[in-house]
């Protein structure tokens, strides 16, 4: 490692350390799967908080709380056990574009995937390669949508096969995966390991590793994905993406 490396690394590190605490909890859409100990709850609470953060992050936390309060105590026990009728207060929960038809029918898909594949892990488990989760999320999104659904829910679920950078569901990933000890991220899942994950790459993201010289490419898209991952890779193989703590802390809450 040069020593311009070294460098970005020690300031990365350190920043790893500042915001990977429990402090960075409660204003970020992690709290929602915090509210719940069970795995399969966290999983389910935490793919839909996931599923609507983009936009302001205050209100993205305060609309995946309403979100949630829906499904009562357990997310699993309401997608696997509910009636029509518990649906109904579903009906007309808007978060930008992603509306009551949307949720009803996520609901829907994830009853399917943990009554006939095993979980959302099982498939991450089945199809992520021995460095890479990519093609893993473009096989959930094909499950995800092969039972009948409205056509306008396709676009809340990302493929980086198509050219995506797939920010939510990478970030998603690295909450279930990763697990260090600071209380943060959960690391439930055992199988897949955190140096296949890739960094949720945002506005934030992306414009702190540009600054950096850890990207290039100036669009978003799962080409930078790529880059940037070859180059976190190269500060920390087996974690590389402890460094999105540094990289979106740096560019969302500077200080």
């Amino acid at each position: 490692m040069n020593n311009n490396l070294l460098l970005i690394k020690d300031f990365l590190d350190d920043k790893v350390r500042q915001y990977n605490t429990t402090s960075f909890i409660e204003n970020d859409p992690i709290s929602v799967p915090h509210r719940y100990t069970k795995k399969e709850d966290i999983e389910i609470a935490g793919f839909l908080a996931a599923t609507i953060a983009w936009g302001n992050r205050k209100i993205i936390v305060r609309n995946a709380h309403k979100m949630l309060d829906f499904f009562g105590e357990s997310p699993f026990d309401f997608v696997m056990q509910h009636k029509q009728k518990h649906l109904r207060p579903m009906e007309h929960f808007v978060h930008r574009t992603f509306n009551g038809t949307d949720l009803l029918y996520f609901v829907s898909a994830l009853q399917h995937i943990y009554k006939h594949k095993g979980g959302i892990e099982a498939i991450f488990n089945k199809y992520s390669t021995a460095h890479s989760t990519q093609e893993a999320i473009h096989q959930l999104k094909n499950i995800f949508f092969e039972i009948k659904h409205p056509s306008r829910s396709t676009k809340h679920l990302s493929d980086p096969m198509r050219g995506s950078a797939a920010k939510k569901i990478n970030m998603y990933l690295r909450w279930m995966v990763r697990h260090d000890k600071q209380g943060v991220d959960f690391g439930i899942w055992k199988q897949v390991k955190p140096h296949q994950l890739s960094c949720p790459l945002d506005v934030h993201s992306g414009n702190i590793a540009r600054e950096l010289g850890l990207l290039v490419r100036t669009q978003n898209d799962a080409k930078a994905v790529q880059e940037l991952d070859k180059n976190l890779r190269l500060l920390d193989a087996k974690d590389p993406v402890k460094y999105d703590f540094a990289l979106f802390g740096l560019g969302a809450m500077p200080g």
